[in-house]
């Protein structure tokens, strides 16, 4: 009879413990994805339609949180532009997750000539920095969301790929693998089927991570005026647009996307980070 050493299922090592903080900021981040996913329903206004005999109105019934200099409903642009705030770094994060992964595992698992060729690739993306390399696409094909997503998700990349390659390489070096290798099972079904998924709750938790920086660095495109176009609502463009606002005296319209972009960002930093020390203490 034969006996297979396995490690505890992934699932169960990524629930996190129940912190106050963390409950919050699961709380607010599923919140913010709810918005975002019914924002059309929500919004109470076309987020792009001028009034501009109502620019820099205070908050009132029929404009909850009050109006931007061009006019427009603050609320519905705010609801609306979270499905462009968001939708960009989930792109950047799930290419740059899938890439990295097969990097990081196929070094790491492979190793030899395979693993000093990749090693060295991705470290030579570490000498160009992401926002410059997401400027100079940007300025190459234009403004839009499909290039500095395209440009972020290379810079992110190499992070990916040297967790994961981390990873596996501690994991091959487990009793579970020999224990498969002895029972005949090929190398790929061992990685495939055993090791990426022992290894994925550290990378979803990464990746929770890595979705708020790219938010953030996004939402500054956006504000130099390099990310979505200017009709499009976004969090970024918005912190962009008040400013005008700002310097009348009505902050309220540059103020609020401001602190979306902050409690998002923060808010999938603790999530990430949670579940991150969740898994490295069951580990121990």
């Amino acid at each position: 009879m034969s006996v297979a050493l396995t490690r505890r299922p992934a699932l169960t090592r990524l629930r996190a413990p129940r912190a106050p903080l963390y409950l919050l900021s699961l709380g607010f981040a599923a919140l913010i994805v709810a918005g975002a996913l019914f924002a059309p329903w929500l919004a109470p206004h076309d987020p792009n339609a001028v009034d501009l005999g109502q620019a820099l109105a205070a908050p009132s019934a029929d404009h909850p949180l009050g109006v931007d200099a061009a006019g427009r409903d603050t609320l519905s642009r705010l609801l609306v532009g979270a499905r462009t705030s968001l939708l960009g770094p989930l792109g950047v994060v799930a290419f740059s997750t899938l890439a990295g992964v097969a990097i990081g595992v196929a070094a790491a698992w492979r190793g030899g000539w395979l693993d000093s060729v990749l090693s060295r690739s991705t470290e030579l993306v570490f000498a160009f920095p992401g926002m410059l390399l997401a400027i100079l696409i940007v300025s190459v094909y234009g403004e839009g969301l499909l290039a500095p997503v395209l440009a972020l998700a290379i810079a992110y990349l190499p992070y990916v790929s040297r967790l994961t390659r981390s990873l596996v390489l501690a994991e091959r070096e487990r009793p579970y693998v020999a224990a498969y290798r002895v029972q005949g099972h090929s190398a790929l079904s061992i990685c495939l089927r055993h090791v990426v998924p022992n290894i994925a709750p550290v990378v979803l938790a990464q990746a929770a991570i890595n979705f708020g920086y790219a938010l953030m660095d996004l939402a500054g495109l956006s504000f130099l005026g390099l990310g979505v176009p200017a009709l499009t609502p976004d969090w970024g463009r918005m912190v962009f647009d008040g400013q005008t606002a700002v310097q009348h005296g009505y902050p309220l319209s540059a103020v609020l996307p401001c602190a979306a972009i902050v409690l998002t960002v923060v808010a999938f930093n603790v999530v990430g980070e949670r579940w991150a020390d969740r898994v490295a203490r069951r580990d121990r």
